[in-house]
Formats: structure tokens, sequence, C-alpha cells
């Protein structure tokens, strides 16, 4: 019998996870901008602690170009949705999940702030969580051609992904091991995601 101290382990390699990870990066941020109910801030901060800790060249700079596409892809396709519902005669269940998270308060600020400046409020939104959604409304609503919106969306996912891979980065220099810069930097995403609304809810009580 072979002893069991001489039976190989199966570890997978850098590239193995590369092959695997990058294109589950780029479908799950993408279905993330299609659909907003995946944390894809979370999921660039998670990769970018994982490529913090491998060894193979130009790791952070794929996460960030994987990052960045997909959230431009999605992007561009939910506004080209949403864009085709604005058209049609009965709309479409797109335009109706797009109404359905931008409250009207919120849809007015981001009109507002849309008139004043411009392509700056796209950059902003993004990074600012639940953001995205009223100033891409309030882009349809004001007849934003496909194109205009594109170029006001690069910068805007380039910023993005810049962002939460800096705090995945920050995460995974933190800690030795990769799973513990991966939960640090789930739990400060989180948190960061969670701040707007609190302070909503307070300035709703101070108000009321």
């Amino acid at each position: 019998m072979t002893p069991l101290a001489a039976v190989p382990t199966v570890i997978p390699t850098e590239s193995t996870q590369q092959a695997f990870g990058y294109p589950s990066l780029f479908l799950l941020v993408l279905i993330g901008a299609l659909v907003p109910v995946v944390p894809t801030g979370a999921l660039v901060s998670s990769a970018a602690v994982v490529a913090f800790h491998q060894t193979a060249p130009f790791a952070l700079a794929l996460v960030f170009v994987t990052a960045s596409l997909a959230a431009f892809c999605g992007d561009v396709g939910l506004y080209w949705l949403g864009r085709r519902g604005m058209r049609s005669k009965n709309g479409s269940r797109w335009l109706a999940a797009i109404r359905s998270r931008a409250p009207e308060e919120r849809l007015a600020q981001a009109q507002e702030k849309l008139a004043d400046h411009s392509t700056a409020v796209l950059v902003l939104s993004r990074l600012v969580p639940a953001g995205r959604i009223p100033v891409m409304l309030a882009c349809l609503m004001a007849d934003w051609p496909l194109r205009r919106f594109a170029r006001g969306d690069l910068p805007a996912c380039l910023a993005w992904a810049v962002t939460y891979q800096l705090i995945g980065i920050l995460g995974g220099s933190l800690f030795p091991e990769p799973w513990e810069g991966v939960v640090a930097a789930v739990a400060l995403t989180l948190v960061i995601s969670a701040v707007p609304g609190l302070w909503r809810r307070l300035r709703e009580r101070s108000t009321g």
C-alpha cells in the first residue's frame, strides 16, 4: 500500500483560481448591475484581497479591468432596457424595476443634481450606495441618448472599481491570511453601504 503521506494532495494553483475567478467575478458584477441585489462592491473588495495575496503579476490590474468592464456593460445594458421601456406604450418590467428602487424624493434630488452637474453626478452616483438607480432613472427621464450615458458612465465605473479595490487592498494588507482580509473587506463594505440609510433614518426622526 502507498503510505498516506506519499499520496499527493491536489491544491488549486493560482492559474486555476484565476481561470475560474475572473469569469465568475465578471458574471456576478454584470448580474449585480442588471439586478441590483448582488453586493457587487463586496465582491470586488474580496477579489482584490485574494489578488493582493497572489504572486501572479498583474492580478490586481486584472481585477480592476474585470470589475469595471462588467459594471459598465451591466449599466449600459440596464439603461438600454430602460430606454426601451420608456418608448414602449405599456412600459417594461425592467423599467418598473428601476422605478421601484427610486423613491420620488431621491428621484427629484437626482434630477436636480443632474441638471446642475450633468456627467459628474453619474460618477458620484456609483460611489454612493443606492445612488446609481435614481440617477440612471433621471437620465432616462431627461431622454439622454445611450451614447451620452455611456460616456458619463465609463469614468463612473472606473472610479467605483478603484474605490472598492482599495478597500480590498486595505483589508488584505492588514491580515496575513486571505480569508481574514476577505472578512474585513466585506464587513467594511457592508458598513459603508449601511451608513446612508442610517443617516436618512436619523434625519427623518429628527425632522419628524
